[in-house]
């Protein structure tokens, strides 16, 4: 049933549509109840929640017009259901925490006695404001008694109603119709059945669990980060049990959604979300949160934000750096500090060590993209792509503005501002940049060396020497880039 906008959340959002762990809480009511049944779960819904509607998929819905309690919601219900089905399973969708074993254990109750109805009590710890189950001196349950309806003898009752049943559908058919309003409400209520029941001389049977609040249903803001507490410590247990470590598991925020491999490595305060996946014997450092995204295997993200992207295998981000939607780093590709992709594609083993900016780009194999690496992608109204081959050498402070193709084997000097298409092995200096070919470079004496700050001639720069003012570019020159 999630035909209830639930005022108390306090929210224009319906109550089942607050997310848990990266889903609606009404989801998983609904795959409790599809892992139980094995069909296709039929959900109720009100004009209220018709955003619930488009939350979820593979299942049928029923509309309650105008909502007048669970009576009149199972009514609803039954208007859609085929007539030869002869078990009718009927959940709250405010319970997330309901595990699919508490209703086979409902359902195996009610066949063994051929019941008119199951349901679930709960022996609470504090019963309050729920519906007291009733029972004879035999032990069989005899009605449900809201609150503020009981006695004092029943007020003192702790075993409480669940809000789940399983009925005999042909019985529940037969029945329906006699629910009568509420005297204060004019709701028909479905608790009233439990009487109703008994008048024909069908038993109501009740599975009891202990009060560990996971069915209580959820109401308010509290009780909803108390759910996504529990459903959390679960799902965190559950991959650590498959092989995950964690180095402080209370800081590992991972939706429902998220899948991870073995021998995964979650340092403290990391955040996974969406469908994110994660390859096996990668570390995710600390302080990282990484969304719809696809991380390889042997990969290192620390303290980083990856949005909807891939990260090949042996890839390595962070720490600080910004990696947006449609970006694609490739095997053995390396993004540093205060680095940022957006939809941009490095190819193996590319380098961006530090403070650049990289957007609608790619980038060949081998590239190193120098300190300070700007790509200038928008010209006030259009985006535009940049093209970098392989092996290219960008020097620190090269800006790149767009639409751009830069050869494979290409080099940039430092400061250089580069405005049209560099050749394959070409040397771009200046501002604007011109082109001349590239001295010979002496084989690098530390191969570990990116020289992601080494000068296009291959000298090291002197980092104690005040910047040179720029030298403009001869306007008479025709090999200007």
């Amino acid at each position: 049933m999630a035909a209830g906008l639930g005022t108390r959340m306090k929210s224009r959002t319906p109550k089942l549509l607050h997310p848990l762990l990266g889903r609606p809480m009404v989801a998983f009511v609904v795959d409790a109840a599809r892992a139980v049944s094995g069909h296709r779960p039929l959900v109720v819904t009100s004009p209220a929640t018709a955003a619930v509607r488009d939350a979820l998929a593979d299942v049928d819905f029923a509309l309650q017009a105008e909502p007048r309690g669970t009576g009149d919601a199972v009514a609803a219900a039954l208007a859609e259901l085929p007539s030869d089905v002869d078990e009718i399973l009927v959940l709250t969708g405010d319970a997330p925490l309901l595990e699919p074993d508490l209703l086979e254990a409902l359902l195996e109750e009610r066949r063994l006695d051929q019941a008119a109805i199951g349901l679930v009590a709960v022996d609470a710890i504090e019963p309050g404001r729920l519906g007291r189950v009733i029972r004879d001196d035999a032990g069989t349950v005899e009605r449900i008694v809201e609150r503020k309806d009981a006695t004092d003898e029943e007020i003192a009752v702790n075993e409480i109603n669940s809000g789940l049943y399983v009925f005999d559908a042909a019985w529940l058919r037969g029945r329906i119709g006699s629910l009568s309003p509420s005297p204060k409400t004019g709701e028909l209520y479905l608790t009233e059945l439990v009487e109703l029941a008994r008048t024909d001389g069908r038993l109501v049977v009740a599975v009891t669990v202990e009060d560990d609040g996971r069915l209580l249903g959820i109401n308010d803001r509290a009780e909803l980060a108390q759910a996504e507490w529990d459903l959390r410590t679960q799902i965190n247990a559950e991959h650590m049990r498959a092989g995950v470590t964690m180095r402080d598991p209370s800081t590992a925020y991972i939706d429902a959604t998220v899948t991870l491999a073995e021998d995964v490595t979650l340092e403290p305060n990391v955040i996974l979300r969406g469908s994110t996946s994660v390859g096996e014997g990668t570390t995710i450092g600390a302080g990282s949160q990484i969304v719809d995204s696809t991380i390889g295997a042997g990969c290192h993200v620390w303290a980083s934000v990856v949005e909807e992207s891939t990260i090949e295998d042996g890839a390595k981000v962070g720490p600080f750096s910004h990696v947006r939607p449609g970006s694609h780093v490739g095997p053995d590709a390396e993004v540093g500090n205060f680095a940022e992709l957006k939809n941009t594609r490095l190819g193996r083993g590319v380098k961006q060590h530090h403070m650049s900016y990289l957007g609608d780009a790619e980038l060949g194999a081998g590239t190193n993209v120098g300190a300070g690496t700007i790509t200038a992608n928008f010209d006030g109204r259009r985006k535009h792509r940049t093209t970098i081959g392989e092996r290219v050498f960008l020097g620190v402070d090269t800006m790149l503005r767009a639409p751009l193709t830069i050869g494979d084997d290409a080099k940039t000097g430092a400061g250089a501002v580069v405005t049209k298409d560099v050749p394959p092995g070409k040397l771009a200096v200046g501002m604007p940049a011109r082109l001349r070919d590239p001295h010979p470079v002496e084989p690098d004496p530390d191969p570990a060396d990116s020289g992601a700050d080494a000068a296009p001639d291959g000298t090291e720069p002197d980092t104690d020497a005040a910047p040179r003012a720029a030298v403009p570019a001869d306007p008479s020159s025709d090999g200007s880039a």
